[in-house]
């Protein structure tokens, strides 16, 4: 009967820890899908190969949700279009949990306007790998270039909506095709044919040049460049060069006994002091008086001229009828010297009746 008993309390042990690990696990899960997660969803025209559900999302680096559904574009959107007029984007749908972000962007991210306003900042998402594994991840970022592309759509998006911009692969494989296609459009047989014509026709001209002829004319040249250096007077110019050096150094030696003449030493002394003195003449304070004075001087001597010009003139012709006179009468006395004491009188004038 006891042994009965041990059976029956060790089931009741087992039922109850399944019970309670049980009762774990859903409190374990219930807090975890009662976090609060925002959905977003973007479209991509290009693989993404890499992408998985369950791949993380990341804002600038930062793990901020997961991807939960990779499909098409048409399969939820255009339904009422025909399948070959629907657009072939993919449809990628993620969770992100805000109070991974944090702070004010958390709220920039969480609601539809104001994330519709970081859209026109420049809020993008694209495709970024995951090391050197093969597999990728989205990121969130912000880019420099406004404004960036969008692709086009003709429907309303059920969750928040932000665009896409190509990855850093797609980027570089599209470069390269453009490069690869410009190669392509190149004429490069036309191209190679044309400068083996080029590099034939040079090798034909200067085939066809007489090199020899060249060189005989050029030997020719340089012996008649000899032979006139060789005519050249040498010894005379020799002798003219002697000559001007002497006439150098003469002169060099009057110049130098010039400086070294103590009254050419001086002058910068007497320069000094004369403008010295000037300087003294003018800085003095009569000078200004002085000017005044001169210059009431002469004023008085043009008013003085200028008013008796007419006096002046009569003064001076008086003076000269009175030089006359003297003379003759000078001449008079030394002819006649008895006329000057003894002489009649002078004959009275006649009155006219």
């Amino acid at each position: 009967m006891s042994q009965r008993a041990n059976y029956f309390k060790l089931g009741l042990f087992v039922i109850g820890a399944i019970a309670a690990g049980i009762a774990v696990l859903l409190i374990i899960g219930t807090g975890r899908w009662l976090k609060p997660r925002t959905t977003i969803e973007t479209y991509f025209n290009e693989s993404v190969q890499g992408l998985d559900i369950g791949s993380k999302i990341k804002y600038r680096g930062v793990a901020i949700g997961e991807v939960t559904r990779i499909s098409f574009t048409y399969v939820k959107y255009e339904q009422d279009k025909a399948m070959n007029q629907r657009k072939r984007y993919v449809l990628v749908e993620g969770q992100l949990e805000p109070r991974l972000v944090g702070g004010k962007a958390a709220n920039d991210i969480a609601s539809p306007e104001s994330s519709a306003i970081e859209v026109e900042r420049g809020l993008r998402v694209h495709l970024a790998p995951q090391g050197i594994t093969g597999t990728n991840y989205l990121e969130l970022d912000y880019v420099d270039a406004l404004p960036a592309p969008v692709l086009p759509i003709d429907w309303t998006p059920q969750n928040i909506y932000i665009p896409s911009t190509p990855s850093t692969i797609t980027t570089f494989v599209s470069a390269a095709s453009e490069v690869l296609e410009r190669l392509h459009r190149l004429d490069i047989e036309t191209t190679i044919a044309n400068l083996n014509k080029l590099l034939t026709t040079a090798t034909d001209r200067v085939a066809s040049l007489d090199t020899g002829g060249i060189s005989k004319r050029a030997e020719k040249t340089l012996a008649k460049i000899d032979s006139t250096l060789d005519g050249i007077a040498s010894k005379r110019l020799s002798d003219e060069a002697v000559g001007l050096l002497t006439e150098l150094r003469k002169t060099n030696g009057e110049l130098q006994s010039f400086l070294s003449n103590p009254s050419f030493r001086k002058l910068p002394e007497d320069t000094s002091a004369a403008l010295g003195r000037v300087r003294e003449l003018v800085s003095d304070p009569r000078l200004p008086q002085s000017i005044a004075h001169m210059e009431r001087t002469l004023g008085r001597l043009d008013r003085i001229f200028g008013a008796g010009e007419a006096d002046l003139g009569t003064t001076f012709e008086n003076l000269r009828q009175i030089t006359d006179n003297l003379r003759d009468l000078t001449e008079d006395a030394k002819r006649y010297p008895s006329n000057l004491l003894f002489g009649a009188p002078p004959l009275p004038l006649e009155h006219t009746r």
